[in-house]
């Protein structure tokens, strides 16, 4: 990527409806220069106008060394893995999206010492409104499980409090696909600048995902104005070829995908990565009875954490998997690879 840097990935990502507004440039920008305007226009980063690259002639280009979105789209349908299975948590996690098996690995690995900070999304408990977040407890991760990651948020932005600022040595990231690329990208790069984050990331747990919402769009609009769906009634958020919300009180709303597109971010509309082939460990409710997690070990690194659950008792493990079920979403997702 010499000879890179921010114009460059405004000229071929934001301006051209790429972005997947993962918020990893924010991370690793030195000057503090790229950031997010919060708000229902946010497709993409901001600049404060000044680059070290482009106004001093520092070599920089940080923020275009990691940006999920330069390479070319996989095409991968499940991508390498050591084994699939499916995973239910041997902890109680009262608010859990699925088996609440990610919360027991991230529990145990706090718990062992195999991790000091967790990279994650949260919710406001009165609006539910989601945000990206650094979590050291594992009394917090698990008040916090079962928070909707098909809603949007800078997640990786969040990487450059927990590894720059706080110094934390020993980080999980738990993401949606475009974030596991990222991440993916920073722990490959030979750039200086990224060796921190190349060093202090040890875990990358990816979750399945077809496409991500607009809050503000989502929830208010499509939710209050046109159902009288309180935020506060639903227990759970999930997207199976369908977006599918169970109520507090056991009933459940199915809404077509195509009634809420308008609500799905723009660069979303791009990405053909279904079970986020870059994770160490990938997660999701597809292919898995109610009540487990279908979990894809993809690397020694992933197996480790997963074993290490087991053992503890913090996790049980079945292998009666939906292959089949999961390698089609995988390869409906497959058909947005763009044409050469």
């Amino acid at each position: 990527m010499a000879g890179k840097n921010y114009l460059d990935l405004k000229a071929e990502i934001w301006d051209t409806g790429k972005c997947a507004a993962c918020g990893a440039c924010v991370a690793v920008c030195p000057a503090d220069a790229i950031y997010f305007e919060l708000g229902r226009d946010s497709t993409h980063p901001l600049n404060s106008g000044y680059c070290k690259d482009v106004n001093d002639g520092v070599p920089c280009g940080a923020c275009y060394e990691v940006c999920p979105r330069i390479d070319t789209p996989s095409s991968e349908v499940l991508g390498e893995y050591i084994d699939i299975v499916s995973a239910k948590s041997g902890i109680d996690v009262p608010r859990k999206q699925s088996g609440g098996a990610v919360t027991a690995i991230l529990t145990n690995a706090l718990e062992q010492g195999m991790i000091d900070a967790i990279v994650t999304v949260v919710e406001d408990p009165w609006t539910l409104r989601p945000s990206s977040a650094v979590i050291t407890s594992s009394e917090v991760l698990v008040h916090h499980a079962g928070s909707r990651y098909n809603w949007w948020v800078p997640l990786v932005a969040s990487l450059k409090e927990a590894v720059i600022t706080k110094k934390y040595t020993n980080i999980a990231v738990v993401g949606v696909p475009c974030v596991m690329q990222a991440v993916s990208k920073m722990r490959k790069s030979e750039m200086d600048l990224l060796r921190p984050f190349r060093k202090y990331i040890r875990l990358a747990v990816g979750l399945f995902c077809t496409e991500t919402f607009d809050y503000e769009k989502l929830v208010q609009d499509k939710l209050i104005a046109e159902r009288h769906i309180d935020p506060l009634d639903i227990m759970h958020f999930d997207v199976k070829g369908k977006l599918e919300i169970t109520l507090k009180d056991g009933n459940m709303t199915i809404i077509s995908l195509k009634e809420v597109e308008d609500c799905v971010r723009p660069g979303c509309h791009i990405c053909t990565d279904l079970t986020a082939l870059d994770a160490d460990i990938s997660a999701g409710s597809i292919g898995s009875a109610q009540g487990y997690t279908t979990l894809i070990i993809r690397n020694p690194v992933g197996k480790q954490f997963v074993d290490n659950a087991v053992r503890n008792g913090k996790l049980s493990l079945e292998n009666d998997v939906n292959l089949e079920l999961v390698e089609k979403l995988s390869s409906k997702k497959l058909e947005r690879m763009p044409e050469e």
